[in-house]
């Protein structure tokens, strides 16, 4: 079965809608899928509700559909580095579930193992708790947390085969598996592709089941979100 899509744009046809919920991957701007999170800029869709670890950056990853008003709602960690994404949450027009690291990456692989909640003692006692079921387990109480699966995953992996299987570089593959396989859809970009048996079954970090559609991005951009240099002494 080939996989592959003539570009971003086609892939996300018939597929993007208008409220839906969707898991971008990426830790940062390490492992986003840029022409993807590009497509569905040009596509239009709104009132999203995003699950990604961060919101990118002013301008670039998912910085970009923040500008242009398409996310009504992030669910993530981390929120920093993004000022658009300060102002529009301090204004009231963005709403933010705040979720601890572990817990939105125990979210996403949870929905995508099938498994519609779980407890864990990250949170209580702290806001995070608030409206949650608390329960005592072995004299510890512990906090009830569901899974996330959304109706659209936008993954980045460095190669696949016309098949989908995956394989990721690096810390590239961060939230990428998880988000992958609790989307009901997956989307990946990949820099390059190969023919279907080239990956050797010991190299592939995701199999193909849980991709639906291939985008090729030889060249994608990279962007490294803060660089800090020191002079070095000669």
């Amino acid at each position: 079965m080939n996989k592959l899509f003539p570009s971003a744009d086609e892939a996300l046809k018939g597929v993007v809608k208008d409220g839906q919920l969707m898991a971008v991957g990426g830790f940062g701007l390490c492992g986003i899928p840029e022409a993807l999170i590009e497509a569905l800029k040009a596509s239009q869709v709104k009132n999203l509700t995003v699950i990604s670890n961060n919101a990118g950056v002013d301008g670039f990853g998912l910085g970009k559909l923040l500008e242009t008003r398409q996310i009504k709602k992030m669910i993530s960690s981390y929120v920093g580095e993004n000022k658009e994404f300060e102002r529009q949450y301090l204004a009231g027009e963005l709403e933010l579930e705040f979720t601890p690291q572990g817990t939105l990456a125990e979210k996403l692989r949870a929905g995508g193992a099938g498994i519609p909640a779980f407890f864990t003692k990250t949170g209580v006692g702290t806001l995070v708790a608030e409206g949650k079921e608390l329960r005592d387990f072995d004299g510890e109480t512990y906090l009830m947390e569901r899974s996330l699966v959304p109706d659209v995953a936008l993954i980045k992996a460095d190669i696949a085969d016309r098949s989908g299987n995956l394989r990721f570089n690096l810390t590239a593959r961060n939230f990428n598996p998880a988000a992958a396989m609790a989307g009901r859809i997956c989307i990946v970009e990949v820099e390059r592709v190969v023919a279907t048996g080239e990956l050797a079954p010991d190299d592939i970090h995701l199999p193909g089941i849980y991709v639906h559609r291939i985008v090729h991005n030889p060249t994608p951009e990279k962007r490294i979100e803060k660089r800090t240099t020191r002079d070095r002494k000669v």
